[in-house]
């Protein structure tokens, strides 16, 4: 097979496109040989009577592989030897532990592979990049990612006390790829699923929205909604959860849509001129700022003040809520979704063009769930319960006026 041309294949470049191409499938071919060898020694966990007698489970611990010579970390399962007391090395961990001559050849076959030239002929190549022999462990992967997809499609989520949700689109070929993301009142975040659409198209997004709630999203006390300014996504919030739902719209976002009406020079004095108006922590001194550099911008280019002047509120939602002081680094901007769609995006960005849509969700959700048990608690969890307290106060008013 002819190598993808984007493809370097002979300089220093070609070790870090291995690695970033392989990983995803490599990682979890890895994982699968390592676990049927634990299978063949200690059998099934917590089954008496299958395996070799006296080897047992015994936890992991971390560890590291060599993809040719690119040193990666891993999780090693353990079985101890309960009779000698000493641990039984696994024999597919220590085939991996050697670096390996790099085969230009091997990699040209799974990186064109991965450029979807033939998806199948990359997988059942990734093992042998990893040093492990041929085996249906592509097909397992397979398998295993399109039940990652199943999961994130289908999984309940009634045991999550939601209190903020992300919403945001990424392009993959010609379609976008819609994620949610929630903070629980826990400050835990969570992937909540994801649609492909062909844009961020109101009612795509209004239908992803009824099926979580149809598989448990709940806010019971009440919700804040964070959003880049997508009008579609806007009106699918609307129409499902209420004009009453609370907006943040991203703030970033708001300040590009400005800046982007203005000159190169304009650009740099706008974008600190804008920041510095939503840093006042009161919602009145905020709106004061920004009001007056709406006057400002008026003399200027009108565009930008119309631009700056429109959804303003909604940018300013934290504020008058209370909590921006506590809150406004994690929730003043999508940031954290944003964070989410890179990291997906450099697991993703080999390929050059998608065969099937099921082909491109499998993807999205087998990246999507190994990245949320990376997941760190919001920062200012700890003033969550502020929000928690404003936006109860906030239903019970609407409540009272209904």
């Amino acid at each position: 097979m002819a190598p993808h041309p984007e493809v370097p294949l002979d300089d220093g470049t070609v070790a870090l496109a291995m690695i970033q191409a392989l990983i995803p499938l490599g990682l979890k071919a890895v994982e699968d040989a390592l676990q049927q060898e634990v299978l063949a020694l200690a059998g099934r966990r917590y089954a008496h009577g299958e395996g070799e007698p006296g080897l047992a489970h015994w936890g992991s611990q971390a560890g590291s592989i060599f993809l040719a010579d690119q040193k990666v970390p891993i999780r090693v399962p353990r079985v101890r030897d309960l009779t000698a007391g000493t641990e039984r090395p696994l024999a597919t961990y220590a085939q991996l532990q050697t670096p390996r001559a790099r085969d230009v050849g091997l990699f040209r076959r799974v990186l064109g592979g991965l450029s979807c030239r033939e998806y199948e002929a990359a997988a059942e190549a990734v093992p042998e990049a990893f040093g492990l022999a041929k085996s249906s462990v592509s097909r397992r992967f397979i398998r295993a990612s399109a039940q990652a997809l199943r999961t994130l499609h289908e999984r309940r989520h009634d045991d999550a006390h939601c209190l903020v949700l992300l919403l945001d689109g990424k392009s993959f070929a010609d379609d976008q790829v819609v994620i949610a993301l929630g903070v629980t009142t826990t400050g835990e975040k969570r992937v909540l699923g994801l649609v492909q659409t062909a844009t961020e198209n109101t009612r795509v997004c209004a239908a992803f929205l009824r099926e979580l709630i149809e598989r448990g999203f709940q806010a019971p006390e009440g919700l804040l909604v964070v959003l880049d300014g997508a009008k579609g996504l806007r009106a699918a919030v609307r129409d499902v959860l209420g004009d009453e739902v609370p907006v943040q719209r991203c703030q970033w976002h708001k300040r590009e849509n400005v800046a982007r009406y203005l000159t190169k020079p304009q650009q740099i004095l706008w974008r600190r001129k804008l920041p510095a108006a939503y840093a006042h922590p009161s919602h009145a001194e905020a709106k004061r700022a920004l009001l007056k550099l709406v006057h400002e911008l008026e003399r200027i280019n009108t565009s930008a003040a119309r631009s700056l002047e429109g959804g303003l509120e909604e940018t300013l939602r934290l504020h008058a809520l209370g909590v921006f002081a506590q809150l406004g680094t994690s929730l003043k901007t999508t940031n954290l979704i944003e964070s989410v769609m890179a990291r997906v995006e450099a697991k993703m960005q080999r390929v050059g063009r998608w065969r099937t849509s099921d082909q491109k969700q499998r993807w999205c959700a087998a990246t999507l769930l190994p990245i949320e048990q990376r997941f760190r608690p919001v920062k200012g969890v700890k003033h969550l319960r502020l929000l928690q307290a404003a936006l109860r106060g906030k239903r019970s008013v609407h409540t009272a006026a209904a």
